[in-house]
């Protein structure tokens, strides 16, 4: 258990465990794409990011090869990261609506986003004992953001990673919400969506509208719990 999420990412970032997706995000960055060529990848782990003192948390799936692990930010650079953002920004939790590069001075307020993994997977596929090595930066995370009232899920390995890592049995879909037992004992509530890769986005699994209802939903159950805490 690390003391600070400074120490943690600190941690994440040098950290070489897996040595197929070590191999992988450096090839990656070897070859890049034509329209980043001129770009220096990241090419190492990435850590989360956001407010530390988040009453959401937002878990995905895996640094995109040519988004997070070109940036060094999770959602950053990536069709997946333009999605979230805008919709981060349309419901008042970021300051501005994309996501390009890690000194672009995007601010999120009240959410911290993360992922399961953190360095990119070949054809988005981590094998089981990859998830399994970066799993206790999760929990470590978890632990660390203390303020966490809404988890959202993005994608079904991310919900069942946080339900493994909590001992919750529910089902993912998307739109669900159950209230579950956090890790250390908090009562949260529980969102599952599917993820905005452009395999959901493009063949129209996800569309805008049932993309932003879930943030308006979150919005709506904070501002809630706002209220709930202002009365005496």
């Amino acid at each position: 258990m690390f003391d600070s999420l400074d120490l943690l990412n600190e941690a994440i970032v040098s950290c070489r465990a897996c040595e197929r997706l070590v191999r992988y995000r450096e090839y990656i960055a070897s070859i890049k794409v034509r329209r980043f060529r001129d770009w220096e990848y990241w090419a190492k782990p990435v850590p989360g990011f956001g407010d530390t003192n988040a009453r959401l948390l937002i878990i995905g799936l895996a640094p995109a090869a040519h988004g997070a692990n070109r940036t060094g930010r999770m959602f950053t650079g990536d069709s997946s990261g333009s999605w979230l953002i805008r919709a981060l920004y349309e419901t008042g939790f970021a300051n501005k609506p994309t996501s390009i590069s890690r000194d672009d001075g995007l601010t999120l307020s009240d959410v911290y986003i993360t992922a399961v993994l953190r360095c990119a997977p070949p054809d988005n596929r981590p094998s089981k004992s990859e998830v399994n090595n970066c799993i206790p930066y999760l929990i470590d995370e978890i632990s660390l953001l203390k303020n966490v009232r809404i988890v959202l899920a993005l994608g079904v390995l991310a919900f069942s990673a946080y339900c493994s890592i909590n001992g919750i049995s529910a089902r993912f879909r998307h739109g669900s919400c159950y209230t579950v037992k956090h890790r250390g004992g908090r009562t949260i509530t529980l969102l599952s969506s599917y993820h905005p890769s452009r395999q959901n986005t493009q063949t129209g699994r996800l569309s805008w509208s049932m993309w932003i209802d879930i943030f308006r939903r979150i919005r709506f159950m904070l501002d809630m719990l706002d209220g709930s805490e202002d009365k005496p």
